[in-house]
């Protein structure tokens, strides 16, 4: 039994979907039922016990024959995910119950599945299990993306609930088939899937062309340039709860893959793939910044500004060292809070009218001047203003590059970040600057007003004070690469 303490999270998210699922199927009929929203609630509950059980159970050491590990780096994802999934359950709870009244449970249950694929992600060392988590994690998001679809009157709702399901789903599929390819060529020449000696053999033309295709694979799963054309349109279809989620967690668990496959896996070839992905991180850092300042629809905004915020985080991840994957740890930190709580503020204005434009948020501090200063908070981090939990993400970022030797994209990534600033400042003038005119006033649930204030709280304390999360972060770098000169598990 103790080869499962390691994978105790995992099971446990498993278990979870397992009542999910039984509480939705002994429930009365549809019309007994009291609001529909026990499911929910108990997701969000399970979810939050989980989280606080992180710092007490020890879930250290490997499994799987060594395929797993539980260290500080794995438990530093798997806290964040748990912790995006929670926001994300609460944020999307009444939206849930009004629009999804015949299906509750199956999206929870997706959720929580779609999570437990995300904390085996964190802890593989063999690229059979990472694979096997990247399905796991993906297979329910394509669904979760179309759910309205069938539950509203709106065709013109449904279509675009489709169509960003489709789009979703054929990026998924196009890149793990590019991935796998890559991944075939990598073991093919190493002779192992185990990511510990996955570099001890030389970089030979057909290794590199893998190297080529797992950074194309990835760079589809978290929208790099120039894989990232399916983000902006699949945040316009999907319902924006499940766009918060999908903005974050999802793309932190790719950067987990992408770490430990260059990083942990190949971090003896930094000379092969750190010049292509610094090519890449500028080029989202452009490309979304650009792409960014003409859009008025909020949903196609956040998007190409997500597209931007992975091409910094892919700073931190050619710098190559301990500093580097400590820093990509803070910056996504950073994201999570800051990004998924923009878009719920977003999904609060605009259920009170006005759609999902700039407008939607016109006169935002006259008619809720709780959710303005939340999203002032929110846009600010975003742009790297000090007193932010954004400016230090950006920082110590650029911190790791410089420090690696990369100096012309540091430069470069900072000129692009001051782009930044001007449709996020755009936004705020919207929100601050403009009458209300027939707009409602916002009346966010209960739930979604404790995921947005949690979100504030968060990225104003770790604005003000970073010190624990810059080391704990830290930690969990060290612990991470570290392994990489480790001997790997023999398997048994």
């Amino acid at each position: 039994m103790n080869d499962l303490r390691p994978l105790w999270l995992p099971l446990a998210l498993a278990g979870l979907a397992v009542l999910v699922l039984l509480m939705d199927l002994l429930a009365p009929p549809h019309g007994a039922k009291p609001s529909g929203r026990g499911t929910g609630l108990l997701a969000a509950a399970g979810l939050a016990g989980l989280l606080a059980a992180t710092f007490f159970v020890d879930g250290t050491g490997s499994a799987a024959s060594g395929a797993f590990q539980g260290n500080a780096w794995s438990l530093f994802f798997q806290r964040l995910f748990l912790a995006a999934g929670l926001l994300g359950a609460l944020g999307g709870l009444d939206d849930v119950a009004k629009r999804t009244a015949r299906r509750q449970g199956e999206y929870w249950l997706l959720l929580l599945l779609c999570l437990a694929g995300m904390v085996l992600l964190a802890g593989a060392t063999d690229l059979v299990l990472l694979v096997v988590s990247f399905e796991l994690m993906g297979l329910p998001l394509y669904v979760l993306a179309a759910y309205a679809k069938t539950d509203v009157d709106d065709e013109a709702l449904r279509t675009r609930a489709s169509e960003a399901s489709l789009k979703l789903y054929l990026v998924g599929a196009t890149s793990t088939a590019v991935t796998l390819f890559g991944l075939a060529l990598l073991t093919g020449m190493a002779g192992t899937t185990r990511l510990a000696t996955l570099g001890a053999a030389p970089i030979t033309p057909l290794s590199a062309v893998g190297l080529v295709f797992v950074l194309g694979g990835l760079g589809y799963k978290i929208g790099m340039v120039p894989f990232h054309m399916w983000v902006p349109d699949t945040y316009q279809g999907a319902r924006l709860p499940f766009v918060a989620f999908l903005s974050v967690a999802p793309k932190a668990a790719g950067i987990s893959v992408l770490a430990s496959i260059f990083l942990f896996g190949l971090g003896a070839h930094r000379g092969h793939w750190v010049p292509p992905l610094a090519m890449m991180a500028l080029l989202s850092m452009g490309v979304g910044n650009l792409l960014a300042l003409p859009q008025t629809d909020l949903r196609r905004l956040f998007g190409y500004s997500g597209i931007a915020q992975m091409g910094y985080v892919l700073v931190a991840v050619a710098a190559g060292d301990a500093f580097g994957a400590s820093m990509t740890l803070f910056f996504l930190t950073a994201y999570v809070f800051t990004n998924l709580g923009a878009l719920l503020v977003v999904h609060a204005a605009s259920e009170a009218g006005g759609g999902f434009d700039e407008r939607a948020l016109s006169g935002l501090w006259k008619r809720a001047p709780g959710l303005a200063v939340a999203l002032a908070c929110f846009l600010l981090s975003l742009a790297g203003i000090p007193f932010m939990v954004g400016f230090w993400a950006k920082f110590y970022v650029f911190l790791a590059a410089w420090r690696a030797g990369l100096v012309g994209l540091v430069a470069a990534a900072i000129v692009l970040a001051v782009m930044g600033l001007f449709y996020y400042l755009r936004v705020l003038r919207a929100a601050y600057m403009t009458e209300p005119g027939e707009l409602h006033t916002p009346a966010p649930g209960l739930a979604l007003k404790l995921a947005i204030g949690l979100c504030v709280l968060a990225v104003v304390a770790l604005g003000l004070w970073p010190g624990p999360l810059v080391d704990a972060a830290t930690r969990a770098g060290a612990d991470f690469v570290s392994l990489s000169a480790s001997p790997a598990p023999t398997p048994r």
